[in-house]
């Protein structure tokens, strides 16, 4: 066994890997609703001249995360004393692919694989703009709008028998909306 080996291991080209230190973004909240920001400890102020809100947590991540191109940290420190922290992560681009030039064979399996889902929308409003929103039972996640709608599409087949009902829940706001699924 050599232990005198020069031999490296190179980075990988995958654009979509986190760095190893993420920014760290501190956000204290003040009983008046205003938000003072921090990014790696440098103060982040609006661009305007105004303050941040909660009403603007949505634009104030958007700006930080450069339109989620880069993940950071979150932390969130409430005036009450409590802390909620999160990695918000960079949204992975999306890549065309170019067609095939030869078609592949159907086979009597691919033929059975393709199927139609049955997809029925649910909303609410009353979130955060930008803000994370859990469905549930938890079939997917999705993000509220810069109007602070949320919006999911599920697909009928994929819920568990006798489900009826999904809720939507914004991480950040606590906003709960119940759906029924028709």
């Amino acid at each position: 066994m050599n232990l005198t080996s020069t031999r490296r291991i190179s980075p990988s080209n995958d654009d979509t890997t986190a760095p190893v230190e993420l920014p760290h973004v501190l956000v204290t909240v003040a009983e008046d609703g205003t938000l003072t920001v921090t990014v790696d400890g440098t103060p982040f102020p609006p661009s305007d001249g105004t303050v941040w809100t909660r009403a603007a947590f949505g634009p104030l991540m958007d700006a930080i995360t450069k339109d989620r191109t880069i993940a950071v940290r979150v932390e969130v420190r409430e005036s009450d004393g409590s802390v909620f922290t999160d990695i918000l992560r960079a949204r992975k681009p999306r890549r065309a692919t170019a067609p095939t030039e030869t078609p592949v064979p159907e086979t009597r399996r691919s033929r059975h694989a393709r199927r139609v889902p049955r997809l029925t929308e649910v909303t609410a409003g009353g979130f955060i703009p930008g803000e994370d929103v859990a469905v549930a039972t938890i079939v997917s996640h999705t993000d509220a709008a810069g109007t602070g709608e949320a919006r999911a599409l599920i697909d009928l087949d994929d819920m568990p028998d006798g489900t009826h009902e999904v809720i939507l829940l914004g991480r950040i706001s606590g906003t709960l909306a119940v759906r029924r699924l028709t």
